[in-house]
């Protein structure tokens, strides 16, 4: 049933997005990907204080929020922005 429209599909959806912006560090991994097409793990790794396999978990928990889209490319996998679902996370909270 969604909030609005097509990509928060409930209010558990919402807050598992909340949850997954609930850490500065993968505040500052969305905003370095908002200024990039996309980047490999170790661009993020390298622009932040944190060790690879630390990096690498705040991806997946933004990857499973569905903030976050992952390519595999050979050995790395390519990481950039979902902008539907950023967009739908934007219009939810607008609505609150």
């Amino acid at each position: 049933m969604g909030i609005l429209g097509t990509m928060v599909e409930s209010d558990d959806d919402l807050a598992a997005m909340a949850k997954a912006l609930g850490h500065p560090a993968r505040i500052q991994i969305l905003r370095f990907l908002a200024d990039r097409e996309t980047c490999v793990t170790s661009e993020v790794v390298d622009e932040l204080p944190l060790a690879q396999s630390t990096v690498s978990e705040h991806l997946r928990i933004l990857r499973e929020a569905g903030l976050v889209q992952g390519e595999i490319d050979g050995p790395r996998t390519r990481y950039c922005i979902n902008p539907t679902r950023l967009a739908a996370l934007k219009m939810a909270v607008d609505s609150l």
